[in-house]
């Protein structure tokens, strides 16, 4: 008996299902509230039900899999192609239940409750970076228009600044002096906000194992190995290493016809901030005075950009494969030239 497919558009209140009866081919089309989505799931036989890996997602993906159905998500990008005419809740429920039986289909890991809190985690530290980045900056502008210059970069920002204000403070108004000093403070409570943050990672990593093993990987520090345990769930979900770097953006986009195929840049799909993570890890191991035989002949070959954005391929394909064979990291051992 073939197993009955659901496809499920979710949202705040209202929740859209489509299924087509996989022996007389009937449709149904099924329009539930909220708090009747779950009493309608316990009575039905296991089923493949499929969503959009937005908002709220994961939870009924984990909600459904306790009562025994199998759940799949499915990239907006990948159900987008398969809403034919009129946007609705109907129409995108079709569309979902289409595209879980394409056969290219690439899905997205239902992750845990542990992998969404770090995640959390990183994305408010990310949002008071911003802040703080926006706040300095402030700074640097309003003291520039002064014929006072600051150096970029917080570490130099902050050992620059008693000197900077202090030299201001003779010359400039009181209030001005006041309103800095309090723009200053807001700034250094950001960074406050952030080392707290980032001491919550470090206890996530001492507690997973997969963290401590990606840790060990050059170029792979505290953000980077949280994020990637957090972001990728299972890693089951990518056949290759390829696959996962490719669905970070880390590989070159193509086109061709008449048989010809031409490789262009990056295509930067998929999840900005692992990427980015990844392209600093790759820069910093750039930046240390030893390199390996690899890395010395790529630099030769290519600019400073194409390498390390082949670097950071490599990396994202070494984090992948740490974590499917449940193997610590070897230098090695390794089927390409070593990072």
């Amino acid at each position: 008996m073939k197993s009955t497919i659901i496809g499920m558009d979710i949202a705040k209140n209202v929740f859209q299902l489509h299924t087509v009866d996989p022996e007389t081919g009937e449709i149904y089309r099924i329009k539930l509230r909220r708090d009747e989505v779950l009493p309608f799931f316990v009575k039905r036989a296991p089923a493949l039900v499929a969503l959009e890996a937005c908002g709220g997602a994961h939870e009924w993906g984990r909600q459904l899999c306790s009562l025994g159905h199998e759940v799949r998500l499915l990239a907006p990008k990948s159900v987008r192609p398969f809403v034919l005419r009129n946007k609705s809740d109907a129409a995108d429920a079709r569309a979902i239940w289409t595209a879980v039986q394409q056969p290219e289909a690439h899905f997205v890991a239902v992750k845990t409750e542990q992998q969404q809190t770090v995640l959390a985690l990183h994305r408010m530290r990310e949002q008071l970076m911003k802040f703080r980045i926006m706040q300095t900056n402030a700074l640097r502008g309003i003291l520039y228009e002064f014929g006072i210059v600051l150096p970029s970069g917080y570490p130099a920002l902050a050992k620059a600044w008693a000197d900077a204000i202090a030299s201001a403070a003779q010359r400039l108004s009181a209030i001005l002096i006041v309103s800095l000093q309090e723009q200053w403070a807001r700034v250094q409570s950001l960074d406050k906000d952030i080392a707290v943050l980032e001491r919550r990672l470090a206890d996530s990593l001492r507690r997973t194992e997969q963290c401590k093993k990606l840790i060990k990987i050059p170029g792979v520090g505290l953000l980077t190995a949280t994020a990637a345990v957090a972001t990728i769930g299972d890693p089951a979900t990518f056949s290759s290493g390829r696959q996962f770097a490719a669905w970070l953006g880390l590989v070159p986009r193509q086109t061709g016809t008449g048989g010809r195929v031409r490789q262009l840049g990056l295509s930067k799909r998929g999840d900005v901030y692992m990427r980015t993570l990844l392209m600093h890890g790759a820069r910093a191991i750039i930046a240390r005075s030893k390199h390996s035989p690899w890395i010395e002949e790529l630099l030769k070959r290519r600019p400073y950009s194409v390498a390390v954005a082949a670097l950071a391929n490599k990396l994202a394909r070494t984090i992948w494969a740490v974590l499917f064979h449940h193997t610590p990291f070897d230098p090695e051992h390794s089927s390409g030239p070593s990072i």
